[in-house]
């Protein structure tokens, strides 16, 4: 197997992975979808509308190009239909290899009252120390036009949210973009709970820049992944034949 199949399999097997864990912790449901791009810009890997993201696996994964035509995947498969959010920050950023759109409860509340901005309270939420900007459009991306939008309320940030509607997370790595989006939604519980105690102090940028100087980012991913790949490989919901070792160890 080449060095380019063998990644895009790993690929395969982290979406699904990722997709079934973020379905077990709450944070993808019925809806929601988590994308890859592929080894030497050959498009990019995302499920289906149809199949269940609590079941999802890695032959199933469509592959899609930038113009969001399916260009291998099984038959009669479509994306989902938000794959314009996906479309665009690729076309926009280079330095993005992973996406996810999902809808946590907790963090989408932040878009719906004023004076109530969704700031880096938890030390891991530095990784947002850019901002987290408000797409106001709480409509589906559904559209070229509309993932051009998203896409520049993004900006160079690593998450946006979308009023009354969901998230938008970016990373590196599929690992990465499971690990910040866990994070992104611990630190909205966190600033939720804190505010009824009294006022909250976020994180200065000092704060956030000291922890970032002294966080190994590579580290801690591989940790975490270790982590919620073996509690879904000993509860079930992850099978254990999937090539789950990140890309670097192989």
């Amino acid at each position: 197997m080449t060095k380019h199949n063998l990644d895009k399999k790993i690929l395969r097997c982290q979406v699904a992975a990722s997709t079934r864990i973020m379905n077990a912790e709450g944070l993808i449901d019925y809806s929601g979808h988590i994308s890859a791009r592929l080894p030497e810009n050959y498009g990019f890997l995302i499920q289906s509308f149809d199949d269940s993201r609590a079941t999802v696996s890695p032959e199933e994964l469509l592959i899609c190009d930038f113009d969001a035509n399916v260009i291998e995947g099984p038959p009669n498969k479509a994306p989902p239909r938000e794959i314009f959010i996906h479309t665009e920050i690729y076309k926009k950023r280079s330095d993005v290899w992973a996406i996810g759109h999902f809808h946590p409860e907790t963090a989408t509340m932040f878009t719906l009252v004023e004076d109530r901005p969704l700031i880096p309270v938890k030390n891991h939420a530095a990784r947002w120390s850019e901002g987290i900007p408000t797409h106001l459009d709480p409509g589906h991306v559904n559209s070229v036009e509309k993932g051009e939008a998203l896409a520049e309320t993004l900006g160079r940030c690593h998450a946006a949210l979308i009023r009354a509607h969901g998230v938008v997370v970016t990373a590196e790595t599929v690992p990465g973009l499971l690990v910040d989006s866990i994070h992104f939604e611990e630190n909205a519980q966190t600033l939720f709970r804190a505010a009824s105690l009294g006022e909250v102090k976020g994180l200065s940028s000092a704060e956030m820049a000291g922890f970032k100087n002294r966080f190994n980012r590579d580290a801690h991913i591989r940790k975490l992944w270790k982590y919620y790949c073996s509690r879904g490989e000993e509860t079930g919901y992850l099978a254990q034949e999937w090539e789950l070792k990140l890309l670097e160890e192989n």
